[in-house]
């Protein structure tokens, strides 16, 4: 198992590197004249130079480049060469609420989808045909458009939950747990379908199984095969699928951030890309890289002991 764990970590920090190496030289070539719109239209060019020089923007690309990355690998990504605070601390505030969101939606998610794909694979019928229905629906219609129902319904006309603003916990759990509830929902909708259709068809392949058919002529209960040894076999893939909704949870939640006004990565990210803020995007494409990576690593590790043959992939 640690032989395992230690080729996924040295695979994260190889692709974490050429994500942080092609992102910076992409933003150098793709940058405006960040140092004209800091100092001003009106400048004079003398005062725009004074700033390329405080930013290191008048050094050859590799050299800031270097630069960079010695200051990164001792954990310091700058400041914002904007607002001037700290990027580790603007984003990692900032993440710890986009976090928040795709986590929440994941367990949501994994809860409803779990229950509704079993149920569809061991009862058939009806709700195996809505199980279906629901997965094309939930894939078809956008992320956004859900939101703005959400917020129709639930906000404006019967007054449930607020409709834009973000409550910290540490202020009132009662108010955060409101001020979350609906981005949570507009993410997990679109993605509880296609969750529940491969927990499905996992289990009804898992049911064609030779091993199946021996458990149930020894007289197991159906219960039992079901839940102790269907589902266990069906975990694997359900979890792949998981942990890719949760890196397009992240995705998403950029769009549902901007609707409900709510303090996360992607009001960040947006400001920061359209500005050219370079230490904050490199900051934020790092981070947001590592928590990728730390979950697709996690679901390795579960599903390799869920599974004990993936250890040797």
């Amino acid at each position: 198992m640690l032989g395992f764990v230690g080729r996924r970590i040295v695979t994260g920090v190889g692709l974490i590197a050429t994500l942080a190496t092609l992102t910076f030289f992409l933003l150098q070539f793709g940058s405006t004249d960040t140092a004209r719109r800091i100092a001003g239209q009106a400048a004079t060019e003398d005062a725009v130079n004074v700033v390329k020089e405080r930013l290191g923007l008048d050094q050859p690309v590799l050299v800031r480049f270097w630069d960079w990355v010695t200051a990164a690998v001792h954990g310091d990504f700058g400041k914002s060469w904007f607002s001037g605070q700290d990027v580790v601390e603007a984003v990692t505030t900032r993440m710890q609420v986009t976090v928040t969101l795709a986590v929440g939606s994941v367990v949501l998610t994994a809860l409803i989808a779990v229950v509704l794909g079993a149920l569809a694979a061991t009862r058939r019928g009806w709700l195996d045909r809505a199980v279906q229905v629901l997965s094309v629906i939930g894939q078809a219609i956008p992320g956004f458009l859900v939101a703005l129902v959400l917020v129709l319904i639930f906000a404006i006309r019967l007054d449930w939950f607020p409709a834009t603003g973000y409550t910290k916990p540490s202020d009132d759990v009662g108010q955060w747990l409101l001020s979350i509830a609906l981005p949570i929902t507009a993410l997990t909708i679109g993605s509880i379908g296609g969750v529940a259709q491969q927990v499905r068809g996992s289990m009804l392949d898992a049911f064609e199984r030779d091993y199946v058919r021996t458990l149930r002529s020894r007289g197991l209960p159906h219960r039992t095969v079901v839940y102790k040894h269907v589902l266990r076999n069906a975990a694997g893939p359900a979890l792949s699928i998981l942990g890719l909704q949760f890196v397009i949870l992240l995705g998403g939640a950029v769009i549902v951030e901007q609707l409900f006004s709510i303090p996360g990565i992607g009001p960040a990210a947006l400001s920061a890309t359209s500005q050219g803020d370079i230490p904050v995007v490199m900051g934020i494409v790092v981070l947001t890289g590592l928590i990728v990576i730390l979950v697709n690593t996690l679901v390795d590790v579960a599903q390799a002991w869920v599974n004990p043959k993936v250890r040797l992939s």
